[in-house]
């Protein structure tokens, strides 16, 4: 055969004319349509990226927060146990404070007189007691001693409050005693322990009013001090500091109130 021709009828041209049509429009559109495809992965394989990269930013400011609440934790334990340290020292500075003031305390008195028990009075050239003995007779040394030491003893443990009210009681007893300005003295000083510098102030002061020559005046006034420090009353401070170095200059007390008002 030389070849072959088709023949078709204008119904059939007509058909192979529209299928063609229709083949040529289709073919873009499935090009079109690979490519929204395309388009569409890539961006959903950039907002994969991207938000992984958020979530190891975020992952990264926990880490960094949760190492800095650990830090600030290990900082404050440290810190509290500095507190606790100095505590501990402050206390035991404190206690060493008290001992060597009760031993102090012990050391003066035995240099203080202390009359005879049962001691009779002299009389006079006429045969009548002298006037001295119209004045209100002071109780047994060696009760009011015990009773001293006792209260002392308080202090000594620390049992503050006990220790305030046992000096308390003991000077309002036995206001004529030789032990009442040493009772007052360390019933400031329990009062100030307790952190009540205005009751400790007070009973100091009976101490530097009343006896200006007991041996305990000088460190009452020293006290009287401190305690307006503690006050915020600077000036009042620095007016007793100055009567102290005034009234007592060859005191240990007053060597301190020099100390402290050059500063």
């Amino acid at each position: 055969m030389s070849g072959v021709v088709l023949r078709c009828g204008p119904a059939a041209a007509r058909f192979l004319a529209v299928s063609l049509w229709f083949a040529m429009l289709a073919a873009p559109q499935a090009r079109a349509g690979l490519f929204d495809d395309e388009e569409a992965r890539r961006q959903i394989k950039d907002l994969s990226i991207k938000t992984n990269e958020r979530l190891d930013t975020f992952a990264k400011g926990q880490i960094e927060l949760a190492n800095q609440i650990q830090a600030l934790r290990d900082e404050n334990s440290r810190l509290h146990g500095q507190v606790e340290t100095l505590n501990y020292e402050l206390e035991a500075a404190r206690k060493r404070q008290q001992d060597f003031y009760v031993d102090l305390d012990g050391r003066l008195r035995k240099l203080e007189p202390q009359p005879a028990a049962g001691a009779e009075p002299k009389l006079a050239d006429d045969g009548k007691p002298p006037v001295e003995t119209a004045r209100k007779p002071s109780g047994d040394p060696a009760a009011e001693a015990r009773e001293y030491e006792a209260a002392l003893n308080l202090f000594r443990a620390n049992r503050l409050k006990e220790a305030a009210a046992a000096f308390e009681a003991f000077a309002k007893a036995h206001p004529d005693s030789n032990l009442t300005p040493s009772a007052y003295y360390w019933l400031g000083n329990a009062h100030y322990s307790l952190r009540d510098c205005k009751k400790a102030i007070d009973a100091h002061r009976v101490v530097a009013a009343k006896w200006p020559a007991n041996a305990k005046a000088p460190e009452a006034l020293l006290s009287v001090a401190t305690c307006q420090q503690e006050l915020a009353d600077a000036k009042g401070a620095k007016t007793t500091l100055e009567t102290l170095v005034a009234k007592y200059p060859d005191s240990a007390a007053a060597t301190t109130a020099r100390q402290r008002l050059k500063k």
